[in-house]
């Protein structure tokens, strides 16, 4: 009779648990608010993200490894990665969230339509733009370079060298 009791006592029950009640969803994800009249505050996501790995690529398993070759996270600790900000790509940092530091670039408002090289992207996603430079300075720039009166380095190290060969010969 024991051994019946302790098989009775043994059944797990795989019953479906009841929905909690109250939870927001957001697409595949539920948010249970602290506060029943709870608001979001708005925001605008980030059209950009910058991903860096901060753990060792060796160890992982290759799922992991496969994802971080595609984002060319593979070589060095010091690399970055700029991805677009869409399901697909969120997903799969979603897997490697322990492995990188993801962080939003914050775009300036009026990014300029031709192609600019003066860029530059800060660790924190600050992304810079440098003016361009105007015309006449341009101009000033490349008519001091050419201007035959100019001392250039090898003129100046050739007449310091003179000089200190002979000083007495001025």
């Amino acid at each position: 009779m024991s051994r019946l009791m302790n098989f009775l006592i043994q059944v797990r029950n795989y019953a479906t648990k009841p929905k909690k009640i109250g939870g927001v969803r957001y697409g595949l994800i539920t948010y249970f608010p602290r506060h029943p009249d709870h608001q979001d505050p708005p925001i605008t996501p980030t059209k950009l993200l910058m991903v860096k790995r901060v753990k060792p690529y060796k160890g992982n398993p290759y799922w992991h490894k496969k994802i971080l070759d595609v984002l060319k996270l593979d070589e060095k600790s010091s690399d970055i990665a700029v991805v677009k900000n869409t399901p697909e790509i969120c997903a799969s940092l979603w897997e490697i969230k322990h492995l990188v530091k993801i962080t939003p670039i914050n775009l300036p408002e009026n990014l300029p339509d031709d192609h600019s090289k003066a860029t530059v992207l800060h660790e924190n996603g600050d992304f810079l733009l440098a003016p361009r430079v105007d015309p006449a300075r341009e101009r000033a720039t490349e008519e001091h370079l050419n201007n035959p009166k100019r001392l250039n380095r090898e003129i100046l190290c050739h007449e310091l060298r003179m000089r200190w060969l002979n000083p007495y010969d001025t």
